[in-house]
């Protein structure tokens, strides 16, 4: 998969988050996506003791979820820690690691957060415009917003609401348990992104794809048996 080269990665934070302002013109919030038949997970793990990045993606073909590939890739950490700014310090690798995938997903699920951003622009928005992409943003926390709690039932969701805005939805992907935070990336309504998020859960809190990538990543990290999947 190719990126497209919108901006600068040597930026400082003042610089990134006007590049977010900048690019957020370019997210889509409506459904423009294929049939989807493949879907990937990926996450970032940090290395700080080495100051690296080690980015990770798994691909899915669908309904089945059986797993068609895993690539890692890793790269010098350079952006600092800025709430808000996750993309700047995480999408160099993943980009990396895109452009090794032979099968192009469908749908990119992200552990972070997608329209659910101060700035409406999270990673998952970020990563979805730099691919050209449809994706969506799954993310443990709230960053931004509050919501209703949902009920215990897996399957019930609440929206997300900041400033008189829906910016996403509060999902519960299994009975009784914390619920994830759903948000549109790229090219996919909070509608269809609920319904992909259900699609790929499976019996447990996280989502597979995002869940997995989490594994898969942190394995690498390790030195265990994430490094049998991919070379640097």
């Amino acid at each position: 998969m190719k990126a497209l080269r919108l901006h600068r990665w040597n930026v400082t934070p003042r610089e990134a988050a006007r590049i977010q302002l900048r690019l957020r013109g370019r997210v889509e919030l409506e459904d423009r996506l294929p049939r989807v038949e493949t879907v990937a997970g990926a996450d970032v793990a940090l290395d700080l003791h080495r100051r690296r990045a080690i980015g990770g993606a798994i691909v899915y073909r669908l309904p089945e979820m059986i797993e068609l590939e895993r690539v890692w890739a890793e790269r010098p950490l350079t952006f600092p820690y800025v709430p808000g700014l996750l993309s700047f310090r995480e999408i160099p690798v993943l980009l990396k690691v895109f452009a090794r995938l032979r099968h192009r997903p469908d749908v990119i699920f992200y552990d972070g957060q997608g329209y659910a951003h101060p700035r409406r622009f999270g990673i998952a928005c970020h990563l979805g415009v730099l691919l050209d992409c449809p994706t969506v943003g799954c993310a443990k926390s709230i960053l931004v917003g509050a919501a209703d709690e949902p009920s215990t039932k897996a399957g019930s969701w609440k929206p997300l609401i900041d400033k008189g805005e829906i910016i996403g939805a509060v999902l519960r992907t299994r009975d009784a348990v914390k619920p994830v935070y759903i948000s549109q990336g790229h090219r996919v309504s909070l509608e269809r992104a609920i319904e992909l998020a259900r699609a790929v859960s499976d019996g447990f809190r996280i989502p597979k794809p995002t869940r997995e990538a989490d594994h898969f990543v942190e394995a690498v990290k390790r030195g265990e048996q994430g490094r049998r999947h991919a070379t640097k």
